[in-house]
């Protein structure tokens, strides 16, 4: 890692306080193997930085870390006498400072990085584009749900001299938070998938979502490259700044100059196959293999990037074939009993409304076993509501409902009729009554999709069923 104590030091304007026992002092020159927030993740000449938490305060474990080999712990308090077993590094708070060393580090960097935002979808674009880019370039990507203003940092510290190409997941919640991202991040190829109804509690509308995630192009490199899903109402309005090229992707977006799929054929729950368009002109057969036409989208946004880092179509073609999915974002399960589609990460309502397009794909009994969205604001009975209607709409032979906010999805889904609808105020009552199985909620052979916002802890009920 080229990032010295002195750079750290000199990145967040703080205070040295070396020790008074007798070990030599750290060297300013030193180049530190890590930067960590988790003393357990601490490695021999790494960093520790105490930052304080609602429930753990991170001060309390720097004398172990010192033990472990790290070489300075970022303190916003001054230590005692007692606790000094190595060298800090005083600053008033840990968490800008973690933000002012990725930054800082982010800076020295000269391989591309690209950042991707939006409504929904970004970490599967985040897949799609990695797997491609990884048949040019080793890769390093955003790790589980490292989007924030922690996550950010952290993993633009976990790029090594032997990456030679980032990808970045960038989410947000309010206006400024993009700003400050795109600070530390300082993306050379810009990616928003759609704009959607996420945050209103904040963001009020579709408009703020915009105004807010484009935020992403005020430190961009001044050269940068943007790549849009022109299938986007919104994001078809976006000019680009000065400076920067714009580049449309998607399914229904075919002029000159973007990127996008045609003869789309979908193999089910098995992915389909699409001839892709470069912007160049060229094309080639694609195998996408997950499920869903919101995957060749995916697949377009990714050649779309690949493309300005001169992949070629081989390339592109041979990388789309290799992408997979992970937990919680549409994963494919095979039980004994059931095929399960594990989209438990997250929720709102276009998501929602993917996922049970997902599962109409299906060619067995389709059960949709839906849970609370969080953060839609004033509007949030109303779009739960929307979500029952289109379940019982679109084909579910099945819905259950689980939440306090569900029970709307669950009335609404009731009045449109057509379908089973079954309604329960918790997850525990649900696994409750799955365990007894006294209803036969989800019939042996069936396919059933799992979806809810994080914070409704649907991963348990994918560990029950599996």
């Amino acid at each position: 890692m080229k990032l010295t104590i002195g750079q750290i030091v000199e990145a967040t304007g703080g205070r040295v306080i070396y020790e008074v026992t007798k070990k030599p002092v750290a060297d300013l020159e030193f180049e530190v193997s890590s930067v960590v927030l988790d003393s357990r993740q601490v490695t021999e000449g790494g960093v520790f930085i105490a930052t304080v938490g609602e429930r753990v305060d991170g001060h309390s474990f720097v004398a172990s870390v010192f033990e472990k080999g790290a070489v300075l712990a970022v303190v916003q308090r001054e230590p005692s006498e007692t606790e000094h077993w190595g060298t800090y590094l005083l600053v008033e708070d840990t968490l800008k400072a973690l933000k002012d060393i990725g930054e800082y580090y982010r800076k020295t960097l000269r391989i591309p990085v690209i950042g991707i935002t939006g409504s929904v979808g970004k970490t599967s674009t985040k897949e799609f584009i990695a797997g491609v880019l990884s048949e040019k370039y080793n890769v390093l990507k955003t790790q589980g749900n490292y989007n924030n203003e922690i996550g950010v940092p952290l993993t633009l510290l976990q790029i090594r001299e032997e990456h030679e190409a980032a990808v970045v997941e960038m989410g947000i919640s309010d206006f400024g938070e993009m700003h400050r991202l795109s600070k530390m991040a300082r993306p050379d190829v810009a990616v928003i998938t759609n704009i959607g109804q996420c945050h209103l509690e904040n963001l009020k509308d579709r408009n703020g979502v915009l105004r807010a995630k484009t935020e992403i192009f005020d430190f961009m490199a001044p050269e940068g490259k943007i790549c849009l899903n022109g299938d986007d109402d919104k994001l078809r309005t976006v000019t680009a700044p000065q400076g920067k090229e714009l580049r449309f992707f998607g399914l229904n977006s075919r002029e000159a100059g973007t990127v996008y799929a045609t003869d789309v054929k979908s193999k089910g729950l098995w992915g389909s196959d699409a001839k892709l368009h470069l912007a160049s002109g060229e094309y080639f057969d694609g195998e996408i293999p997950l499920p869903g036409i919101h995957m060749v989208l995916n697949a377009t946004a990714a050649a779309c990037v690949a493309e300005w880092l001169m992949l070629t179509p081989a390339q592109i073609q041979a990388g789309l074939k290799k992408v997979a999915t992970i937990a919680g974002r549409n994963r494919l399960i095979r039980t004994e009993a059931y095929t399960l589609i594990d989209d438990c990460y997250n929720a709102n309502p276009v998501s929602m409304k993917a996922g049970i397009d997902l599962l109409c794909m299906a060619d067995t009994v389709k059960v949709a076993v839906l849970g609370d969205m969080f953060e839609l604001g004033e509007n949030s009975d109303a779009l739960h509501r929307e979500v029952g209607v289109y379940a019982a709409k679109k084909g579910v032979d099945r819905l259950i409902c689980v939440g306090a906010n569900s029970r709307h999805m669950s009335e609404a889904a009731k009045e449109a009729g057509g379908i089973p609808v079954t309604y329960f105020e918790s997850l525990e009552a649900l696994t409750e009554a799955l365990q007894k199985d006294e209803e036969g909620l989800l019939p042996r052979e069936s396919t059933v999709l799992i979806k809810a916002s994080h914070g409704m802890h649907f991963s348990e009920l994918v560990d029950l069923l599996k």
